[in-house]
């Protein structure tokens, strides 16, 4: 937000006086929601209507952290709502994700109450930082059809048609952002490949008797497993569509490789736990997030049957 409103016309000295000043915000990491809402308010009068849109247009995916980190794994576009709503649970109760699909078109709903005009434009910011991470996740041009708000519209919309490029809605009863669910359903430019990348794999099994390699195939499971993780424990249906395979397919291979499904999506959970325990880059709680579970309670209780060690022990040993 303060890159944005220098880059806007502001100095660096207008932001001396704040509780946080700019010096010290570009050592945290988080700093309190109150200052958070306050800035968006005093920007919105300095640089006028649209200023929050203009920030989340600014947005890049590495800019949410472990989030955005899980995001880059999706299979699906939409997929992000489903990740975003799980790890916001770790968080809090007031931000939550929800798609309502009316025919060809699904309506991603943003449960959230905007008790003063800073989480209003909040709000402007993070629908219109959502089109720009979906465009970035499809490599594609896609926009939203239709976007509303709760609150009173601006007097004026430049920044916001530039935005969405679609109906914007104000005085609505829900926060909403609506797309074609054929876009939701878009892979990802990361999924497409490597799923393009299995597929071949397996037209050469199928026209020139090349077998694949069962330690190679188990790797690949093992790779989609665990890039399905954010969103929760991934059914066997769901590997199975990816590798374009039936059930009972993928279940043969995996015996013939001496594994079973649900033995390598436990050995899955444990090996990226373990990993990323050593490195000290996460929370225990955003690496419950991302092995798939839904309360930290249940990755602690998960771990100590695996080790003998709570998630914590096994990071101090390490």
């Amino acid at each position: 937000m303060l890159n944005c409103a220098i880059a806007e016309g502001m100095s660096r000295n207008d932001f001396m006086d704040l509780p946080t000043s700019i010096d010290e915000a570009e050592h945290l990491q988080v700093i309190p929601a109150e200052e958070f809402l306050e800035l968006h308010e005093i920007l919105d009068n300095q640089l006028g209507p649209g200023f929050g849109v203009r920030v989340g247009q600014q947005m890049i995916i590495e800019d949410y952290g472990v989030l955005g980190l899980s995001w880059r794994t999706c299979s699906k576009v939409g997929e992000i709502f489903e990740r975003s709503e799980r790890y916001f649970k770790l968080l809090s109760n007031t931000f939550v994700w929800q798609i309502k699909e009316e025919g060809n078109v699904s309506h991603v709903l943003l449960n959230r109450e905007a008790h003063r005009r800073g989480m209003e434009l909040s709000t402007e910011a993070s629908l219109s930082a959502t089109v720009v991470v979906l465009q970035a996740m499809s490599e594609k041009d896609i926009y939203p059809i239709q976007v509303s708000f709760k609150h009173n519209p601006p007097n004026d919309l430049t920044s916001f048609n530039a935005a969405f490029k679609c109906p914007i809605l104000f005085n609505q009863l829900h926060y909403s952002i609506s797309y074609k669910t054929s876009d939701l359903n878009l892979r990802t430019a990361k999924a497409d490949a490597s799923i393009n990348s299995y597929l071949l794999q397996q037209v050469d099994e199928n026209t020139k008797g090349i077998k694949i390699p069962g330690n190679k195939f188990v790797r690949d499971v093992e790779s989609l497993i665990k890039d399905s993780l954010p969103t929760g424990i991934p059914g066997i249906q769901e590997i199975s569509d990816l590798l374009a395979m039936s059930n009972r397919t993928l279940t043969r291979r995996l015996s013939e490789a001496g594994v079973t499904y649900r033995d390598l999506i436990k050995k899955t959970q444990e090996h990226l736990a373990k990993d990323m325990l050593r490195d000290n880059s996460h929370s225990i709680g955003e690496i419950a997030f991302l092995t798939g579970f839904s309360e930290q309670s249940a990755f602690n209780r998960a771990f100590k049957k695996w080790t003998n060690q709570t998630p914590s022990e096994f990071r101090k040993n390490s």
